[in-house]
This record gives C-alpha cells, sequence and structure tokens, in this order.
C-alpha cells in the first residue's frame, strides 16, 4: 500500500483511507449521474428526431407484404394517396417529394405491385419503378373450350360478373379485328392460350388480344390460301378444327380425325359427331350422347343434319387448324376414344371394325364408372 496511507509507525491511517475513499465515491457517482443523464437526454433527443422523421414518412426496410394496383393515367398525387390509404407510405406529401427528387416520376406505371406496408417513400417510389416487383395477371383457355367456357373461365379467374362478359361478347362490332369470314361470331376465333391481362379487366381487350393471336397463326398457316386449295372456305375449315380439338386430346390422332371428318362429307355420310351435339344441347364434362340429345334438331347436330354444322363449335389451337389444313392420307370413316383416361383413340375403315372398337370403349366405361366419364 502506498506510503501516504500509513502512519510514521507503519499502521495505516484510516482517516486518509476514508478521505480517499469518500472522494473516489464521490468521483464514481458523479460519472455515473452524468452518463445516466447523457443516455436519458440521448434517448429523448432520438425519440424526438423519429417522431419527426416519421411525422410525414415511414423509415426501416417496411413491414408486411401488400399488393396494391396503380391504375392506368394516375397522377402522382393520385398513386401517393392510394400507397397511403395501403397502408405503403405514411403520407402523400412523402410520396410526392420522393418522385420529385428522382427525376423519374414520368415513368411510373399502372398495374399491380407488390410491396410492403411501411415503407419510406424513397424505398416506394423505386420499387414501383422495378418491374420485378409488377404482378403479372394472367388467364388460361384451354384448346377446344367454347365461349362460353371461354366466359366462364374469365368470370371465375379474374373476378369478373358472367354478365358484364357476355354483354362484351355481344359488342362485335368493336372487335376491328375479327376476321370478315367469321360473319361476327367469336366461336372459333378466341385462340386458346396464356395472355398477360391489364387491369383493371375488360374482357373486350382480352377478346381483342385472342383474336389478333387467332390472326397470327392463321397467316402463319396460310389459312386462308390452303383452305381454298381444299375446296373449303376459311370458316369451314375452322368449324373442321373445332371438332377436331373438341374430338380428341391427342396431337397425334388430330390428322387422322380431319382425315375421318373428310372422308364423311365426301360420302355425304352425316359427322355423327358427339361433340356437335353437346354443342347443339349445351352440354358438357362427359363424351357421351344420349337418345334425346340425338334428336335434337339444332343445326349443329351432325346426327340428324349432314355436313358441316353452320360454324365453329369451339376455339381450336393450331395443332388442330393444321390438321383441317392438312388430314391425313387415310381411308378412316370412324374413330373412338377407348380410353377417356389416356385419350388413346383407335380408328376404323369400316362399321363392323367400329363396333369392336366401340364395345372395348364401353368395356372401358363399365370398368371406370366411378370416374362418371361416360
Amino acid at each position: 500500500m502506498s506510503p501516504a496511507f500509513r502512519n510514521d509507525d507503519k499502521s495505516l491511517n484510516w482517516r486518509t483511507v476514508g478521505y480517499w475513499a469518500r472522494s473516489v465515491f464521490a468521483v464514481l457517482l458523479s460519472l455515473t449521474v452524468l452518463v445516466g443523464g447523457g443516455w436519458f437526454v440521448y434517448s429523448k433527443a432520438h425519440d424526438a428526431y423519429i417522431a419527426w422523421r416519421t411525422t410525414d414518412d415511414y423509415i426501416g426496410d417496411g413491414t408486411d407484404p401488400v399488393e396494391v394496383l396503380i391504375p392506368k393515367g394516375a397522377s402522382i398525387t393520385q398513386i401517393g394517396d392510394i400507397l397511403t390509404e395501403d397502408g405503403v407510405v405514411r403520407s402523400t406529401k412523402a410520396f410526392r417529394q420522393a418522385a420529385q427528387d428522382s427525376g423519374q416520376a414520368d415513368k411510373l406505371q399502372a398495374g399491380r405491385y407488390e410491396l410492403k406496408k411501411e415503407l419510406p417513400a424513397e424505398t416506394a417510389f423505386a420499387m414501383l419503378l422495378d418491374s420485378d416487383n409488377l404482378v403479372r395477371l394472367k388467364v388460361t383457355f384451354p384448346e377446344g373450350t367454347t365461349d362460353a367456357e371461354q366466359f366462364e373461365i374469365i368470370s371465375s379467374k379474374l373476378d369478373v360478373e358472367l354478365e358484364t362478359v357476355q354483354k362484351a361478347a355481344k359488342q362485335t362490332d368493336k372487335l376491328t379485328s375479327l376476321p370478315e369470314f367469321a360473319d361476327g361470331d367469336l366461336e372459333g376465333y378466341l385462340f386458346p392460350s396464356t395472355y398477360e391481362v391489364a387491369e383493371p379487366v375488360k374482357p373486350l381487350s382480352i377478346f381483342a388480344s385472342q383474336i389478333t393471336q387467332f390472326n397470327k397463326i392463321a397467316e402463319k398457316l396460310s389459312l386462308e390460301g390452303r383452305a381454298e386449295d381444299l375446296g373449303y372456305s376459311p370458316d369451314e375449315v375452322v368449324t373442321v378444327a373445332s371438332i377436331i380439338a373438341s374430338e380428341v386430346s391427342n396431337v397425334e390422332d388430330q390428322a387422322n380425325v380431319a382425315a375421318v371428318i373428310y372422308n364423311r362429307l365426301d360420302a355425304d355420310m352425316p359427322l355423327q359427331m358427339d361433340s356437335t351435339v353437346h354443342y347443339a344441347v349445351g352440354k358438357s364434362g362427359k363424351v357421351t350422347t344420349t337418345a334425346e340429345d340425338r334428336k335434337s334438331d339444332s343445326p349443329y347436330n351432325t346426327y340428324v343434319h349432314k355436313g358441316l354444322p353452320p360454324g365453329p363449335i369451339s376455339n381450336p389451337g393450331e395443332t388442330a387448324l393444321e390438321a383441317a389444313l392438312h388430314p391425313a392420307d387415310v381411308d378412316y370413316k370412324y374413330f373412338v376414344t377407348v380410353n377417356l383416361e389416356t385419350g388413346e383413340t383407335k380408328f376404323a375403315d369400316t362399321l363392323d371394325e367400329h363396333n369392336a372398337n366401340v364395345a372395348e370403349f364401353q368395356q372401358w366405361c363399365q370398368a371406370n364408372a366411378d370416374k362418371g366419364l361416360c
């Protein structure tokens, strides 16, 4: 111990020790008060800063994900209002300022975006400029679906009233790209594919996209010229393609079905296609028809009326159109799908051969009655 804490006889000088102990305690107490007070002041200042910063804007990385729809033609202020209402930014004022500071306000585009709640306005603006955050609305129409089935798809998948879709389909005068040979009928010309859909959803715009795609494929296949070479009108070829698309699901069978149709027409035989009866009576879901169905006097019933139906019965894709333009060089006049799960289809030249194939189909139906397909 330091000599300063001892008396002349080397014993501890408790008075000096006590003095220094009180001094050290006083210093430590002062430091504690100073640090604690400083932290208190810092906390209050930080809270005040955060409160000031978040008066008009959020800070941080955002919280929960949220989808926001920016309508076409919306101004920066309107977009700011939408983002504020959806909890993305704190205020329209902050968003307007972020847009102005960026110098890229004119690059914002309409659409549905995936953002986060409680974002700084600058971050929200940057996310709107990033196409990776754009949610692309899509709808798919399978090949061989009828207009009515496609209307149901638009209604259910895109949340549009079915009546609105049906009403739009009647405005064919606004669908200027519809081929003249369609004679104002959309059936057969709403090309089946997957389409991106702008919001708000407008069925008429979807139809226009489908017809545009049909026209591209028709031009690619030289539809009108090749139809003339076959001795049929373009609309008749589309009608044949629509039957093909409705009858078989395997692409490799399509040219043979086309051959059956043309062979039966050449032989003045009724087509007797169940798909045309389904169209005539408005049924779907099963491949078979009843005796009552086949008595329908609809011009689409090819059991009653010879020749092609008066127009397409569904919307064919490219392979069905190609098959209708290039039928297989075979003598088949009959066919039947003998396995509805695999789509296996058997073709025949004679009625006896066909009846044997039909018997095979009926056996499949009996063995698979629980599937409800026959």
